[in-house]
């Protein structure tokens, strides 16, 4: 709707009556309420208008400050002293041109009420546009020149204080009087203000709330979105959307911004829009600016007059140049509608009458036109002559809305790229909510493509809230997609935008309930890290990671965290961060779920041994803080070590082998002549171990899997043939590194299977990575040299009895697999049981590295042929070692090697002439019959077990009566029950009877107690009741005889076992008697059922005869 001119003064339709001579046009626009021109001259004017040269612009009165303007002075000269009688548009027009607007709101109610509305004042009351208060625009026509300067009037329409509004305001019991009252109180403050800044009175509510809007609007526009979220929060009881909201009754003030660049000096600005087609008239200007007399010097006041004309002027030009852009616009609009070959000839018509200074009905005659050419348009006919109103009421039958939202965004078809985007920030909102939940991923690139391109910081961060909260649980395809988004918009947006607008997203939903959007939110800060600034990296996203980590109880979420607290590392490079760093680590590899500690392994250590590397402290500060963590755990750990702490720090060690290897290989002597070229070797596969991740690969490390295998060229090179001088992190490896973990393996328990495994599976990644040549040269020529200088004297306090032994030979020697290498374990593990044996040291250490290397099949065969060199070893002391260490071999062996090897060495060991040497093949005998189904072995075994308890001569051997009572008591309860109730049992029960009659009564004591531990163990086995009548009870009595004379408090418990017994013989056979009745009964249930259903069988399809089937007989 083009701008409607209140102030171009024509007679309204009644004094067009009243006055016939004269020429009014009374056609209006449809679409204003102004006066159109007369059908013969477009810009003729009445005869009784005042002339163009006297117009004033719309918010300027004269000079003198009169109410009667120039225009009217003008208008009664030119009547000739002939009374007229004026017109209530002139009337109108002289009101709203000196700005008495209550006067002619009254005046157009009055009019109302008689039943006469001027389009005038109906137009200027209808457009919200004239009450609007703009900034930087010259003074108010009220503001006349007075001595001192600009005078203010009271109620202007500059302040709108005048106008009652309150009654349409949040606050509307306030009367006109107080708001004055009010607003001559800030003018006062102001002027207090500027003369005594330091005196000031305290803020008032409605000041602190209108303050308090402009901050937040000033936080907002300048992408300060966390301090307007803090600022909102703190400020709960108002609404920073609406202005409407601070209680104030005036338009919303310029920004901060605006307000600090005026400086609080009265820059010369209307209150009200200017209609540019109005001429500025010389003579309307204040007449005392200009001085008169050229002759005379002007004084200040007269200078301070001419700069306000200068200021006038130049806003008024402002004004026509800014009209001239937006007509220009018009213009090139209308041209296009007439390159479409709609040739409308009253646009011709209309342009031809328009003289060049009067642009501005043009806006009137674009819409005219292109009524005519949409009508054309639509009737694709010249030759038709219908009426614009006909046409109108013809189309009303096309069922059309435009009235409600959806409407208008329909009606109004965007012409430009921001248009679009205008129109998807207005439309998402209310599209989203409609979507199934299982599509919405499908509006993610309508979202994000909008919230990069929209313009108002506003409507992204509501699209952006709209994109974190689409799915209310995403699953992992969602959440990719929504992650790939939002890498998408930082790459699109730069790094202020997204801690701008991103991540206050993200920390919304830090402690959201659902553990999927927190999953979200954990990932995004991974993604969107190589897109930040870097402080916010290391701050802010890393604090956000630090909560999340400590706080959460969801698994997958913690897992998330670390690792994107892994990439956060590979980009971070604030070097006071690396303590944080290490605690981080510390604290996620304590964290109780495996899922979480593995995503430490694989992302978050590589990533900081990376960062490390970079600041030079992986050799310096990293590995040996480790390494002094695990010397405190040992030292404090004395009366009882924290195995899983010692996994930590171990498992971290491990990890960090790799980019220590890559390290010593980029800080080499060689490094420089390192050239990736197509003749060098490819890499064996089994050259590394196999990574934990892609971090962990040496190649990747490295840069590339060229340049690694010329590197290990020249590392196997120099190794073998230059030597390390000069290599400093090589040295550092074998001078410091290698002695204190030797060190702090020759303080572990050998006892400690885990710590044992713990610390071989280090070792043998660690001399994997390094390499053979390092393995042999560096490694061996440590160990070995120990171990080869020890003495069988001092065996027993030295080296071999530690936990170094099953570490060397599991960690080191089994590295390769090669023959020389097979032969040097072998060769390890002879003199170990050897020295052991003959020094008769304990032997713990041998018995763990069997263990060790018992639990991997590839190295039964080698450990069998250790033990047949034991077997056929010269000393009774090396050969009972070897029977010994048969025990716990036999549990991991496949049967056809004990058929084939244990068997056949066990049954050696037992006709040795030693009794020790026999006696020591019995745990191994029993551990056969534990394992082992083969009906062939076991009869074998039970032949040599009843060979050792009935031959004579084995009679009175007090030691292998105990080691068979304490064998049958650890493998009788898994036993095979045949075994245990043919021959385990009646052979206790005859050891417990031979035992009453012992007149030794130290070895009666002996064989009581472990007669009643095997009993307690048995006791706990189904046995049947010939057993437990036969050889259970009586064993058990025999052995309470024993214990009432040695041990009365065994006697108590062994007194309760023989009546649990008894009451379980008498209870079965109870139950066996109602076993057998239950049985009988159903029997003859079963005869029963039988005769029944051969009654039923035997009955046709007839009702009649079912029915006879249950009927007595009589």
């Amino acid at each position: 709707m083009a701008s409607v001119n209140p102030f171009d003064v024509s007679d309204s339709d009644e004094e067009a009556e009243r006055r016939p001579n004269e020429t009014v046009d009374t056609e209006r626009s449809p679409s204003e309420g102004a006066p159109g021109p007369p059908p013969g001259n477009a810009f003729s004017l009445p005869a009784d208008a005042e002339p163009p040269t006297l117009l004033l612009s719309s918010n300027r009165t004269s000079p003198s400050g009169e109410g009667m303007s120039v225009s009217a002075a003008a208008t009664s000269t030119m009547a000739g002293g002939v009374e007229t009688r004026v017109s209530v548009d002139v009337i109108a027009a002289q009101l709203l041109r000196d700005q008495y607007i209550l006067t002619a709101l009254e005046f157009h109610t009055e009019l109302l009420e008689a039943g006469r509305e001027l389009p005038r004042l109906r137009d200027y009351f209808s457009n919200p546009g004239n009450f609007e208060r703009q900034s930087g625009t010259p003074p108010a026509k009220d503001q006349v020149l007075g001595p001192g300067g600009p005078l203010n009037r009271a109620g202007s329409i500059s302040t709108l204080d005048s106008l009652d509004f309150a009654r349409y305001s949040d606050d509307g019991n306030r009367e006109s009087d107080e708001r004055v009252a009010e607003s001559e109180v800030a003018s006062q403050e102001r002027k207090n203000f500027k003369s005594s800044p330091e005196i000031q009175e305290p803020i008032r509510p409605l000041e602190k709330r209108a303050l308090n809007f402009l901050v937040n609007e000033y936080l907002l526009k300048n992408e300060y979105k966390l301090s307007s979220i803090t600022f909102s929060d703190e400020n709960d009881d108002q609404d920073f959307e609406l202005w409407d909201d601070v209680g104030l009754n005036i338009p919303k003030p310029p920004d901060l911004l605006q307000l600090y660049r005026n400086g609080g000096s009265t820059l010369s600005s209307p209150t009200d829009k200017v209609d540019a087609s109005v001429g500025v008239a010389f003579g309307d200007l204040p007449g005392n600016c200009v001085s008169r007399e050229p002759q005379k010097k002007p004084d200040l006041s007269q200078q301070v007059c001419i700069s306000k004309v200068v200021q006038e002027l130049e806003y008024q030009l402002n004004l026509l140049n800014s009209e001239k852009q937006s007509l220009a616009e018009q213009i090139k609009k209308l041209l296009s509608l007439l390159q479409l070959g709609f040739v409308c000839t009253s646009v011709i018509l209309w342009s031809e009458q328009l003289p060049s200074p009067f642009f501005g009905e043009l806006t009137g005659i674009v819409e005219r036109c292109t009524i005519m050419m949409v009508s054309n348009l639509t009737f694709s006919c010249y030759s038709r002559k219908l009426s614009p109103a006909f046409q109108q009421a013809l189309l009303s039958f096309c069922r059309m809305c435009s009235e409600s939202r959806l409407g208008a965004e329909v009606s109004r078809i965007a012409d430009s790229e921001e248009s679009v985007m205008l129109m998807l920030g207005r439309c998402l909102p209310h599209i989203v909510p409609n979507v199934l939940l299982a599509k919405r991923e499908e509006l993610i690139p309508l979202i994000l493509c909008t919230a990069c391109l929209h313009p108002e910081p506003k409507e992204r961060d509501q699209l952006l809230h709209i994109l974190f909260n689409l799915i209310k649980r995403p699953d992992d395809e969602q959440r990719q997609m929504i992650l790939t988004g939002c890498v998408a918009f930082a790459r699109h947006v730069g790094p202020t935008r997204v801690e701008a607008e991103l991540l206050p997203q993200c920390w919304e939903q830090i402690n959201h309930k659902y553990p999927e959007r927190r999953l979200l939110v954990a990932e995004a800060c991974g993604a969107l890290a190589p897109y930040l600034p870097k402080e916010i990296r290391s701050s802010l996203v890393l604090s956000m990671l630090q909560q999340m980590l400590t706080e959460d109880k969801a698994d997958m979420v913690r897992e998330a965290v670390v690792k994107s607290l892994g990439i956060i590392m590979g980009y971070i490079d604030d070097s006071d961060k690396y303590a944080q760093g290490f605690e981080l680590m510390l604290l996620s590899l304590g964290d109780p779920s495996e899922r979480v500690v593995n995503a430490v392994h694989q992302v978050f250590i590589p990533a900081f041994a990376a960062w490390t590397t970079e600041l030079g402290t992986l050799h310096t500060a990293l590995i040996p803080s480790l390494l002094a963590r695990i010397e405190k755990l040992l030292t404090q750990g004395e009366h009882g070590l924290d195995e899983h702490k010692l996994h930590v720090f171990l498992s971290a060690l491990q990890s960090l082998i790799p980019p220590l290897f890559a390290v010593v290989l980029q800080n080499a002597p060689f490094t420089s002549r390192a050239k990736p070229h197509e003749d060098i070797p490819a890499i064996e596969v089994t050259r590394f171990p196999r990574p934990a991740s892609p971090l962990q690969d040496m190649a990747i490390i490295i840069g590339n899997r060229e340049l690694l295998s010329s590197l290990l060229l020249l590392y196997d090179h120099q190794l073998e043939h230059e030597g390390t001088t000069g290599w400093e992190s090589l040295l550092w490896v074998v001078n410091q590194l290698l002695p204190q973990l030797i060190e702090i393996v020759g303080r572990i328990n050998v006892t400690s299977s885990t710590c044992v495994h713990e610390f071989s599976r280090f070792f043998w990644r660690f001399c994997r990575t390094f390499g053979k040549i390092f393995t042999n040269t560096k490694v061996n020529s440590i160990q070995l040299p120990r171990f080869s200088l020890l003495s069988y004297a001092s065996a027993g306090n030295g080296i071999l009895t530690k936990a170094t032994v099953p570490i060397y030979a599991t960690g080191v020697l089994t590295c390769y697999n090669q023959e020389e290498d097979r032969k040097l374990l072998v060769g390890f593990l002879e003199d170990v049981m050897t020295t052991l044996s003959l020094s008769h040291a304990p032997l713990d250490s041998l018995k763990a590295s069997f263990v060790e290397l018992g639990a991997n099949p590839v190295y039964h065969e080698l450990l069998l042929t250790v033990l047949w060199y034991g077997v056929v070893h010269t000393s009774a002391l090396v050969r009972c070692t070897a029977a010994r260490m048969f025990e716990l071999l036999v549990k991991g062996v496949n049967e056809t090697l004990v058929a084939q090897r244990v068997v056949p060495a066990l049954i050696t060991l037992s006709s040795d002439p030693e009794i020790s040497v026999r006696i020591a093949t019995i745990p191994a005998f029993g551990t056969i019959m534990e394992t082992v189904t083969q009906k062939e072995l076991l009869e074998r075994v039970k032949m040599q077990l009843a060979s050792f308890l009935e031959d004579p001569q084995y009679q009175d051997q007090h030691s292998l009566h105990m080691e068979i009572i304490r064998t049958f008591g650890r493998v009788g309860p898994n036993a095979e029950p045949r075994f245990r109730d043919d021959f385990v049992l009646p052979h206790l029960h005859k050891l417990a009877l031979a035992n009453n009659s012992q007149s030794v009564e130290s070895k009666r004591i002996d064989i009581a107690i472990h007669l009643f531990e095997a009993y307690s163990a048995l006791s706990c086995c189904f046995i049947s009741e010939e057993v437990m009548v036969n050889h259970f009870l009586p064993g058990l009595r025999c052995l309470h005889a024993d214990m009432e004379q040695l041990s009365p408090e065994h006697e108590v418990i062994l007194g309760s076992m023989i009546k649990e017994c008894e009451i379980k013989v008498e209870n079965r056979g109870i139950s066996d008697a109602q076993g057998s009745i239950s049985i009988a009964s159903s029997l003859v249930g079963e005869d029963a059922k039988t005769k029944f259903l051969s009654k039923m069988g035997q009955l046709t399809t007839s009702g009649a005869m079912l029915a006879n089937v249950f009927q007595r007989k009589k």
